[in-house]
């Protein structure tokens, strides 16, 4: 069957999914990434609200780590209303944030004295309602863990996203176990591209969409979150031009 036909049958068994999977056959509402290569792997074209999300870095330092951060704070920035931000370390750097179209004046910040007190106030967050977006910071994350938080998510329609963060490198093994989130993304910082005259290029980052219920997994590389929290395609990618043409096309103009 070629491609274009395919497409249809594909999308309309992702919708049937999605019905049987949000219960009594309604379809989750969704947060458009405003990518197009990106929304149309996710059902219902959009990253679904009122879900649970987990966002970790490729690797395991803090370049990568603070890039997930950036990432979840974009996607929480698209939000209506106040965001949850709960913590266990005294890092969370709130100027980065607001690059990333987070701004302090909607950040309500929580720091929990340890992991169980820290899930606890996700999962009041996520039950309370209010606020537009609720992320945690964690280390561990069992699937019973995942389970409750999910379905707080689901009665209060507010989306949750897990930043999985570790301290020793034999935690980062626990990103590999099961959970009942509904996407899992990971995230790792790549070069900037040169550009035609001195100056700091936008950041680029890889991000693997490594687990989507009811869709399929994919690698995009992506411009890293601008001020309104959005992130692009690379414009030799969005238009096929490469970045040779694009100086080129700079210096003479």
């Amino acid at each position: 069957m070629p491609e274009h036909a395919a497409r249809p049958a594909i999308a309309e068994l992702r919708e049937r999914i999605a019905r049987l999977d949000g219960g009594a056959g309604r379809l989750r509402k969704v947060l458009p990434f405003g990518v197009t290569e990106i929304d149309r792997r996710l059902p219902g074209g959009g990253l679904a609200l009122g879900c649970l999300h987990e966002v970790a870095g490729g690797g395991n330092g803090a370049v990568d780590g603070a890039a997930a951060a950036l990432f979840a704070a974009g996607i929480a920035a698209r939000t209506r209303g106040k965001v949850l931000w709960v913590v266990t370390r005294r890092d969370l750097f709130a100027p980065a944030l607001a690059q990333a179209g987070l701004h302090p004046d909607r950040l309500i910040h929580v720091e929990a004295g340890d992991e169980k007190a820290l899930l606890a106030c996700f999962e009041e967050g996520l039950r309370h309602g209010g606020p537009g977006a609720v992320v945690a910071e964690t280390a561990r994350f069992s699937m019973t863990d995942s389970r409750r938080l999910q379905l707080a998510a689901e009665s209060s329609g507010t989306i949750g996203i897990a930043v999985r963060r570790w301290r020793r490198q034999t935690e980062a093994g626990d990103f590999g176990q099961p959970t009942a989130s509904v996407t899992r993304w990971r995230v790792s910082v790549m070069p900037s591209p040169p550009l035609a005259v001195p100056g700091l290029a936008r950041a680029r980052w890889l991000l693997e969409l490594i687990r989507c219920r009811a869709g399929e997994s994919a690698d995009f590389e992506v411009e890293a979150c601008d001020a309104k929290g959005r992130i692009a395609l690379p414009s030799e990618m969005a238009d096929g031009s490469t970045q040779k043409e694009i100086a080129r096309r700079f210096a003479s103009a």
